[in-house]
């Protein structure tokens, strides 16, 4: 369905994912592989850094208050280019390897989506940004196509920052599209992302932007953006499918946000269990009901435009260290300003440690991850964020599966969980 001709309805409605038909394919991609729903993971902390990913880049500055280093941006600000440069150099070659592709493959992974900045493609000379992402980049396209992966290119930063958040490179106010220059060079970033496409056949979507906010961004203009990537991207590669987030809106305002007549386009939604405060105190089998439902809504929105979860992970808690951003706290145990405790007594203590679950949390886990993937693939796929983490072992999906939370394979239509 990534190629032309253009899915059929039919097709879509079965949400078979045809994102690796014969001229997209990986070399000896099968029918049957090309038919799967997405079974993938994230390679976050890779191009686009944060700190809770891989906390060890930003440990020296753990202790200073107030630090600026937070994100990306900051990090090669303070750090001067030459440094950044040195350290992102050694980071971009070590954090992904061809052994962690490989695992993922016999893990039974089929997809791998890859975020990555506007500034590795799209420079403005005044940012403290550094380049030379793109050969590493190759690399991976490489791997996968040799595990015959299909590869989801996301462009997951965008200049002034889309979201505000650290993982679009820069935290604090939501500039994006506020300055001319802004669309524009996220254009051109996505014709580098089209143009990289056209040379690796392993390469079967493209994200326009990762979580654009309604909140900093208008609907109208997302929209308009859409459309105006939608053009960019296939004018270049119009072999690959666009992939569309939601913009965190709910799903009543799906249909609005991605025109109809954007045929090969992918809605992406991403599911957490831990940053809204009504969520994160539920309880376990609430959870579980939660990812249910929240399958069903994507199941619903499948039937007019092909739906993924392109994130979520298995954290019922905010304890990951800086997961809610560096030198900040948790709501789980009221260390986050302006938070009280989920309930008396709540610890961060060991959340994250997989070795010292008791056979209760262990137990929920594997309920949790088969409901999710249950319920996800009654759309289109699921994308689980991440592939690894360095400390975090809720969002850790090698060491997950290498311990038996997810199964392998991970069909998630062969499973129970959700009621059917």
């Amino acid at each position: 369905m990534f190629i032309k001709p253009l899915c059929t309805a039919a097709l879509c409605l079965a949400a078979c994912v045809s994102i690796s038909g014969t001229s997209a394919a990986p070399a000896g991609a099968d029918i049957g592989q090309a038919a799967e729903p997405i079974r993938g993971v994230n390679l976050g902390g890779l191009f686009v850094l944060e700190p809770w990913i891989t906390p060890s880049l930003f440990e020296e500055w753990a202790h200073t208050a107030n630090s600026p280093v937070v994100d990306e941006w900051n990090y090669c600000a303070i750090l001067g280019k030459r440094e950044c440069q040195t350290r992102l150099t050694k980071h971009w070659g070590s954090w992904v390897q061809e052994q962690d592709i490989s695992t993922l493959a016999d893990l039974r992974i089929n997809t791998l989506r890859i975020p990555i900045g506007y500034w590795a493609l799209a420079p403005d000379g005044s940012d403290p940004y550094v380049q030379g992402q793109i050969p590493f980049l190759q690399q991976i396209l490489g791997w996968a196509s040799k595990y015959r992966m299909r590869v989801i290119l996301d462009l997951h930063g965008a200049p002034g920052s889309q979201n505000g958040f650290d993982n679009s490179g820069l935290r604090g106010d939501i500039r994006w599209t506020k300055r001319p220059s802004d669309v524009p060079r996220t254009l051109d970033a996505l014709a580098g992302l089209a143009r990289i496409a056209n040379q690796n056949p392993s390469v079967v979507a493209i994200q326009a932007v990762n979580e654009p906010a309604n909140w900093g961004v208008s609907k109208d203009t997302i929209i308009q953006f859409y459309t105006q990537a939608y053009g960019t991207i296939k004018s270049i590669a119009p072999q690959v499918a666009v992939v569309f987030h939601d913009a965190f809106l709910p799903a009543s305002e799906w249909e609005s946000l991605v025109p109809r007549n954007l045929t090969d386009a992918i809605l992406d939604t991403h599911i957490y269990h831990m940053f809204v405060d009504d969520v994160i105190r539920l309880s376990a089998d609430e959870h579980i009901r939660k990812a249910c439902t929240d399958g069903q809504t994507i199941g619903n929105f499948n039937q007019r435009t092909r739906t993924i979860c392109g994130e979520f992970s298995l954290a019922n808690t905010d304890c990951a260290r800086w997961l809610n951003g560096f030198q900040k706290g948790a709501r789980w145990d009221g260390t986050l300003p302006g938070s009280q405790p989920v309930a008396n007594g709540a610890s961060c203590s060991n959340q994250e440690n997989m070795d010292a679950w008791s056979d209760n949390k262990r137990a929920f886990m594997q309920r949790f991850a088969m409901a999710q993937i249950q319920a996800y693939e009654q759309g289109t796929g699921w994308i689980f964020w991440n592939f690894k983490t360095e400390s975090a072992d809720s969002w850790n999906y090698i060491k997950l599966a290498r311990n038996g939370i997810f199964p392998t394979p991970p069909i998630g239509r062969s499973l129970n969980v959700c009621p059917s």
